[in-house]
């Protein structure tokens, strides 16, 4: 059996405009550093370009050996590369178009098919930054085409999923073949929003990429939470293709006005809502309990979102909570001090033949 490694933490949630401020939240030397400083042992980086490079740290060892070097000497190590946005543009319907503009290059913005292209480009680039940093997992968005057509109203024309499953799958083999190429797993994130958001939504799109074996999932719980879905059967069901695993905390306390769409309501309101670590519903013993049954080679890594909590609260607490909960594995059975040590010809004997 295998120790989960951590705890680590994912940055994206401690950069945006901070960056723009003061230490520690202004470059990755400081980041790695104040991760180290809370408890931390692995960062999960976003492949921003105040963090990353990815057109230059797929070209170049010497700048990945850079950038291996900045968190090193801080004490920490990269768990995995993110490009949750990059992979987010790799399909787009046009409904959100001009808000998901945002998150592309200036040059591409206005311009779906260059768009596209432009994120094709960015997810290839990962794969071999990924490959030249040493690591073996990549997480990411499946992006979306069908998501405007979830609920069934107005009935969907017959064969739309099909269809969308069919292109999401056209642009994203390329994509899963330069990470094979690369020796690193891809790792969505089923997210609402995304065309990959479930289990059933997963199996269609691997059926799709004709079983890809660098198709594989991020586990967060608390998106099952807000979906209500069985995270701890799903962890049973799917435990061969999770190969990373965000660790944040949600609740749902559905009343007599809202469920599980929110009513538009702003996340403080909803019933469903994300939450710092101990604070939400979710069975985190449960769940690190199936991880070591399942020998997860993986990390575990805080992604902190609260509707209530300051970040830095959360970041300084879930340092904690994640240790306290990473299972150090047995090395041998429990009970291996009571074996009869029976060769071949007593076995037969005890079963009575």
């Amino acid at each position: 059996m295998k120790t989960i490694k951590g705890p680590a933490i994912f940055l994206a949630q401690f950069m945006g405009a901070q960056l723009d401020r003061q230490a520690p939240f202004d470059n990755l030397a400081h980041l790695a550093e104040w991760a180290a400083n809370l408890g931390y042992k692995g960062i999960q980086v976003p492949a921003d370009p105040r963090l990353v490079d990815l057109e230059q740290a797929a070209s170049s060892q010497a700048y990945c050996d850079d950038l291996l070097g900045i968190v090193t000497d801080a004490g920490v190590e990269i768990t995995e590369l993110s490009t949750h946005l990059q992979g987010q543009l790799v399909a787009v319907h046009p409904a959100y178009d001009v808000l998901f503009d945002g998150f592309a290059a200036p040059h591409v913005r206005g311009n779906p098919a260059a768009r596209t292209e432009w994120a094709i480009q960015q997810m290839k680039w990962a794969a071999k930054a990924s490959q030249r940093l040493g690591l073996t997992s990549h997480v990411s968005f499946s992006g979306a085409l069908a998501w405007p057509y979830f609920y069934p109203w107005p009935q969907r024309p017959v064969g739309l999923v099909e269809a969308a499953f069919d292109e999401l799958a056209r642009r994203w083999t390329p994509i899963l073949d330069a990470f094979d190429e690369a020796g690193v797993d891809v790792c969505y994130e089923l997210h609402p929003g995304e065309d990959l958001h479930d289990g059933v939504t997963f199996e269609r799109f691997l059926a799709a990429v004709k079983n890809h074996r660098r198709a594989n999932i991020l586990f967060d719980p608390s998106h099952f939470v807000l979906q209500q879905l069985d995270y701890l059967a799903f962890i049973d069901i799917y435990h061969e293709r999770i190969k990373a695993f965000h660790v944040k905390d949600a609740e749902f306390r559905p009343n007599g006005r809202q469920g599980v769409y929110g009513g538009y309501s702003g996340w403080v309101e909803r019933a469903g809502r994300f939450r710092s670590l101990g604070d939400g519903q979710i069975d985190f013993g449960a769940i690190f309990s199936k991880m070591a049954q399942y020998d997860f080679p993986g990390w575990a890594v805080l992604e902190w979102e609260c509707a209530l909590k300051h970040p830095e609260d959360g970041a300084r607490e879930g340092a904690e909570f994640i240790k306290r909960h990473i299972i150090r594995v047995a090395e041998h059975a429990f009970d291996d001090f009571a074996g009869s040590g029976a060769d071949a010809a007593q076995l037969k004997r005890v079963l009575g033949l």
